[in-house]
């Protein structure tokens, strides 16, 4: 040993209750937060005292004792889907709410990794599980049955309701986005979707093609085009579309691929939305940014990480059956590619939509205006710039119409 080699010793448990005077049992009582309760006085002694010796409580012994890991899992897709990042961010900030450490699998849209994720998270313990399905997730649904690990289902149902779920109303969001376009003279309005096999998808489309009909239009007239949910894909849909048809509008199912598709329009000489105006769906903090900024259908992140929680939590004390599906109302953010006003982007400060019926001096959220009616819980300002358009979209929407999710 020299000079300058440190001891680091352990502080432990009995040593804090020495300095304060005070018992282990009533350390353990202060730093659990029960299950008695201790005098301010003594409280106060045992928080210096941790202060002092600098204590840091053993994770693991006190996971072994309270059978709790206090960690969490949560697969996605696909992280670098700037949607899915704002929703596991969203699980993440209500996670830490309530004490809980968040670990984040990334399934690469492959169903093989994401049994993998799932299986390691079980490994390692957690007392519970988020889990957005690549494709679905029959593969990995019997070792989480097995496991008796509560789960929740994000985005899109688990099958057979074999697990609570959190949606948001995919295919009335997409409605109303496409209703929009025809409320601006829109006529001839395509389709660009993600995958086949993604529910969400298929809701989306489902939603383009009810509010044509019902302003009687031949849906069969109208082309669909599928692909993956990204900005590539969206150009591709876009350049194809457009190449074997003459449209005015296009409803596109994710803000990424409304991105690829207005390069493509831009490459093409094509104005948005003087020629072809575009409403998307998903409401990313990106949106607010191309030009001119997306209408989009905005998907309340903030409200999904807490229902989402909520229906877990629901289930860690045994008690709760309930598998239902709760379903998270969209709604539409008015921006320029639809043909409304484009608001500057920023922190711009903008004048209140006419009934918004703010406070005076309250600050839109990311520098964007909110109509009345709009029941975005407050705080939630990931939406960005754009004027809210509160048209009623029902909670509790038949669930299994509505059981999907995004990008």
């Amino acid at each position: 040993m020299t000079d300058a080699e440190e001891f680091v010793v352990a502080v432990r448990r009995a040593d804090v209750a020495r300095l304060a005077g005070t018992s282990p049992a009533v350390v353990s009582y202060v730093l659990n937060g029960g299950p008695r309760g201790v005098a301010p006085a003594t409280k106060a002694r045992v928080l210096a005292a941790v202060e002092q010796l600098g204590y840091r409580p053993n994770g693991i012994a006190r996971s072994l004792r309270m059978n709790r890991t206090m960690t969490l899992g949560l697969v996605v897709p696909d992280t670098a889907n700037p949607f899915f990042a704002e929703l596991a961010r969203a699980i993440e900030e209500a996670a830490f709410a309530t004490g809980y450490t968040l670990l984040i699998g990334n399934a690469a849209e492959d169903d093989e990794r994401q049994t993998s994720y799932v299986r390691t998270f079980l490994a390692r313990r957690v007392d519970g599980l988020f889990l957005v399905p690549a494709h679905g997730p029959a593969r990995v649904l019997p070792e989480l049955q097995r496991s008796r690990v509560p789960w929740v289902a994000l985005d899109r149902q688990s099958p057979g309701g074999a697990a609570p779920a959190v949606v948001t109303d995919n295919r009335a969001g997409a409605r109303q986005a496409t209703e929009h376009l025809l409320a601006h003279g829109r006529k001839r309005i395509a389709c660009i979707s993600g995958p086949e096999d993604v529910v969400p998808a298929n809701l989306r489309v489902a939603g383009w093609r009810d509010a044509l009909a019902a302003a009687g239009v031949r849906t069969s007239e109208m082309a669909v085009w599928h692909g993956e949910f990204g900005r590539r894909a969206g150009y591709r849909g876009a350049r194809e579309l457009l190449s074997g048809g003459d449209y005015d509008g296009v409803f596109v199912a994710s803000d990424e691929q409304a991105f690829g598709a207005l390069r493509a329009l831009q490459q093409r000489g094509i104005r948005c939305p003087q020629d072809v105006a575009i409403a998307s769906f998903d409401g990313i903090a990106a949106a607010a940014y191309s030009t001119p900024a997306l209408t989009t259908m905005a998907q309340p992140f903030a409200e999904l990480g807490r229902t989402a929680m909520n229906r877990l939590l629901a289930q860690f004390d045994g008690t709760s059956a309930d598998t239902t599906t709760s379903v998270v109302p969209t709604s539409l953010v008015a921006r320029g590619s639809c043909g409304c006003p484009d608001p500057p982007g920023g922190d711009a400060d903008e004048t209140p939509a006419a009934g918004d019926s703010r406070a005076a001096g309250e600050t839109p959220a990311a520098g964007g205006s909110r109509a009345a009616g709009d029941s975005r819980a407050a705080g939630d300002s990931r939406v960005g710039d754009g004027i809210r358009v509160g048209d009623g979209i029902r909670a509790g929407h038949d669930g299994n119409e509505s059981g999907g999710g995004s990008a």
